[in-house]
């Protein structure tokens, strides 16, 4: 294959400011009005953690340390931020890309794990995006990165240095939780992929670790109803309270940098939790832009090329 003219990083999207709130919750709810009392609570929530997600922020940030480690590797490609549910919407940077005389390009999510019900419906916007030009854009898609060497690597790391924590770890009563954001089961395809990726990547980590007592849990559950993926680290936390654990380890490895699922759902809501059933809570550092991480986004980007 020949060697793409840029590479599109794409995330989630998250509000600016509270003001932005309704209308951000508006558009990941597909247009359907989201209750007062609903809005109020995402609000208090952003608040929380200081008013407005750092994910756009961290995400420009992975895609210009992407860009240099790619320069340094003789790849010297633009590399571009789109988000799925805010500014820069998808649509906009694949015109601007399109303007800018991009003709191939490599997609690839800011989240390592597979799944129709999130990261095809960031190819879907691309493919909508593209039916809009007049000379489309040929895109190269990173379905899956969970098991990059260095991703492995970098999430090792971050274990390690959260262990390293607790003295004599291994002779403690800690239990590591590797957790991934929840999806509703009811539309899972069967075969879906995302489960038994999620899985795979926590079985790769925690073989790194002799002895390590380890579970996996799901998180960030939506407020619709249904039955989502579980067990949810809410219920998970107070089970092992129970069980007389002393201490839990968080390794959200299903995400990839600071917003508010980590610094609000488990850095506040998770942590409150265990404290409330007499449980220390420590948690793994985000990727953000550490090295070994960014390596990961080359690596993955590369192996398309």
């Amino acid at each position: 294959m020949s060697p793409p003219s840029a590479v599109l990083i794409l995330a989630y999207g998250s509000p600016e400011s509270l003001d932005d709130i309704e209308a951000y919750l508006l558009d990941i709810r597909g247009g359907r009005p989201t209750s007062p009392g609903l809005v109020a609570e995402i609000k208090d929530r952003y608040a929380r953690i200081g008013g407005a997600s750092p994910l756009y922020r961290i995400t420009v940030a992975q895609a210009q340390a992407t860009a240099a480690v790619l320069r340094d590797r003789g790849f010297d490609v633009p590399v571009y931020t789109g988000m799925r549910h805010w500014q820069p919407r998808i649509h906009e940077t694949v015109s601007k890309m399109a303007a800018a005389g991009v003709r191939q390009a490599v997609a690839i999510v800011m989240a390592p794990h597979y799944s129709a019900l999130s990261i095809s419906r960031y190819w879907q916007a691309i493919a909508a995006a593209n039916s809009e030009l007049a000379d489309p854009i040929c895109f190269r898609y990173v379905d899956t990165w969970w098991d990059q060497p260095s991703l492995l690597d970098a999430q090792t790391a971050a274990v390690a240095d959260a262990l390293a924590t607790v003295p004599d770890w291994k002779n403690q009563k800690l239990k590591a939780v590797f957790s991934a954001h929840s999806l509703p089961a009811r539309y899972l395809d069967p075969g879906d992929p995302y489960q038994d990726q999620f899985l795979g990547n926590a079985q790769a980590i925690a073989a790194r670790f002799d002895g390590l007592d380890w579970m996996l849990a799901y998180q960030s559950a939506g407020v619709d109803g249904g039955d989502w993926l579980g067990p949810l680290i809410e219920d998970v936390i107070p089970d092992l309270g129970r069980q007389n654990y002393d201490t839990v380890l968080i390794a959200p490895i299903g995400f990839v940098c600071d917003h508010v699922e980590i610094l609000y759902d488990l850095d506040i809501e998770a942590r409150a939790i265990a404290e409330h059933n007499g449980l220390a809570l420590i948690r793994t550092e985000s990727m953000n832009t550490a090295p070994m991480f960014v390596a990961a986004i080359a690596d993955a980007v590369m192996s398309e090329t």
